[in-house]
This record gives structure tokens, sequence and C-alpha cells, in this order.
């Protein structure tokens, strides 16, 4: 399989050494400013670039008949024009906040464990993220997806809020240290106990497996899908 790789920095770099690894060959590596390439070489880009370019990215490959997997965050006030022109061209479109096995698996659990406490008023909840020091947005977009699949299954919440808490609002903690890949945590605290669940990247190299997984799942296949489909979970 040959592989576009949309943005060159550390998770581009993990992604090209297990791409390697897997038998497939990268014909193309992008970086964030370069807009003159030929995605038609590639039969399947991979996206991790970063938020100004992303859509750009995404729209090219969808408009040149390339399947395209996109882990890049802060972009997606575009999605639904992402989704739309896939839908438009018939392509084939995967985006995740977060493409680590470990955390889709995660992202199923927090999600079972809302629908669990929704009855239960006593507990308040509260979400921490901790990143590298590079990381462009806060919070996450795990962060976010997590945030979100609470807010789904959890009456008591109805929107998130970056270091606040406020009624019927989940607050989140966003934290940047230095090489930490990603640490998410959930608290659902009472008077009397607390419940914990928490998923701890120990490099990046999760994040870049399951983008490769998620590109060769891709091929031959139009629509828009996530790492559920994938994965065949939820």
């Amino acid at each position: 399989m040959k592989i576009a790789l949309l943005g060159y920095g550390k998770m581009g770099k993990t992604i090209e050494q297990i791409a390697i690894k897997r038998g497939h060959e990268i014909v193309l590596k992008v970086d964030k400013n370069d807009d003159s390439y030929d995605i038609t070489q590639a039969d399947v880009a991979i996206d991790f670039s970063i938020p100004t370019v992303a859509f750009n990215n995404i729209s090219n490959c969808l408009n040149n008949g390339v399947p395209v997997i996109s882990g890049t965050t802060g972009w997606l006030q575009d999605y639904d024009k992402a989704v739309a022109l896939c839908k438009e061209k018939n392509g084939g479109f995967i985006y995740a906040s977060n493409f680590s096995l470990g955390v889709n698996i995660f992202f199923e659990l927090n999600k079972t464990l809302a629908k669990m406490m929704n009855t239960l008023k006593e507990y308040n909840v509260t979400m921490e993220e901790i990143h590298h020091t590079q990381k462009l947005d806060a919070p996450s977009g795990t962060a976010i997806t997590l945030a979100e699949g609470i807010i789904e299954n959890h009456s008591g919440y109805d929107k998130w809020k970056l270091d606040e808490a406020a009624e019927k609002s989940l607050p989140i903690v966003a934290k940047r240290i230095e090489d930490v890949p990603g640490t998410h945590t959930i608290n659902y605290e009472s008077e009397v106990d607390t419940i914990t669940i928490e998923h701890t990247a120990h490099n990046r190299q999760g994040f870049a497996l399951g983008a490769v997984i998620a590109a060769e799942w891709i091929i031959g296949k139009q629509g828009v899908f996530n790492m559920n489909d994938v994965l065949n979970i939820g």
C-alpha cells in the first residue's frame, strides 16, 4: 500500500516507521507549509498536520479520489464540510480525535459508566487531561470526545467548560507538561467515595499503529467512518 503522510512531525515520523514495518511504502511526506504535492500517487493519505491546513489536506484527498485518515484536532469547525465533500465525491474518510486502540475502548467504557451513573446525582463529574507542551489545542480532541460521550449519556450535563465549573457543565482541566504523550482521567466524586477511570499513553506508538490500521481498513471502502467501524466495537 502506498501511503502519503500529510504532516511530518513527530507523529508523522512514528507512523512512517510503523507503516514500513507493516510492509507499506511511504510515497509522499508533506511538511505543514507545503501545498504543492501530488496526492494522486498515494493509495491512502494519513493527515497529522496542524489545524490551519487539515481541512485543505482532507479536501485535496477527497477531490482526487484518495481515501484519507485524519488525526489532526482543532479544525472541527469544518468537519461537516469534509463529510459533505466525502459524500459528494463518494470518497473514504475517517476522522478520530485519537487513533489509539486502547483509547477507543476507553471511549466506550466512558459512555457505559456515564449511563450507569446517570441516576446517581450524588456524584459530580470532573475531567483532567495532560499532554506534552507542543500540543497546540486545549482541551485535547480526546478530552472533548470523552466529554461528549458523558453529555450524551448523563442528563446532569449539557456542555463542557475548560477550567471552569458551572451549572450542568462538565469541567475539563488541561495541563501541558514536557514529554507526556497523553493522560485522560475522569472522576465521579461524592462525599463518601470517588470512582476514577483513566487512560495513560506511554508513547506515540499506539496512536500511530491505530492510524495505520485505519488506513489499511479503509482501502476499497466509500463513506464516512470512525474507529468503532474499524475495530467493530460500540
